[in-house]
Formats: C-alpha cells, sequence, structure tokens
C-alpha cells in the first residue's frame, strides 16, 4: 500500500494513462477528480463492495445440477434413437 500527502491542485499519476487530482480539502472531506480511459471503471468503494458481495451471492446460488451425478444417469442406446 502507498500512502501519499497531496494538496489541493496536486495530482498522482497511476500507470500512463490514470490521473487522480485533489481539489478541495474540507474538514474531513476531500475532493478528487480521476482521469482514466473509458473502459477503465470507476467506482466508489462502497460500490464496489456491493456489487463484489452481490456476484459473490450470484455465484454461489447459481441452482446449477451437480454434475457430478451425470454418470449415474442410464446410457442412451444409439440403435434406439
Amino acid at each position: 500500500m502507498l500512502v501519499l500527502t497531496r494538496k489541493a491542485g496536486e495530482r498522482i499519476a497511476i500507470g500512463d494513462d490514470i490521473f487522480v487530482t485533489v481539489v478541495s480539502v474540507k474538514g474531513e472531506s476531500v475532493r478528487l477528480t480521476v482521469e482514466a480511459p473509458r473502459e477503465v471503471k470507476i467506482y466508489r468503494g462502497e460500490i464496489f463492495d456491493a456489487i463484489v458481495a452481490e456476484n459473490r451471492e450470484a455465484a454461489g446460488a447459481t441452482g446449477l445440477p451437480d454434475w457430478s451425478q451425470l454418470h449415474d444417469l442410464p446410457k442412451k442406446n444409439p440403435e434406439h434413437g
């Protein structure tokens, strides 16, 4: 983890094409701008956490059959269609 101290108007670069600039600081609030290519998805932390939790929940509740039981099914005889 990298911890930086920046003042209003200062920025940091992430890679070659992502820039985070401190716009203002008021009390405990910091206003930032993020410049990034359109294909880079940017989320607030709490939104990202909710998306991850929802994806994990959906992955666990697929309702798909237990494919390991397929070997117990009767095999179809190719001669009788």
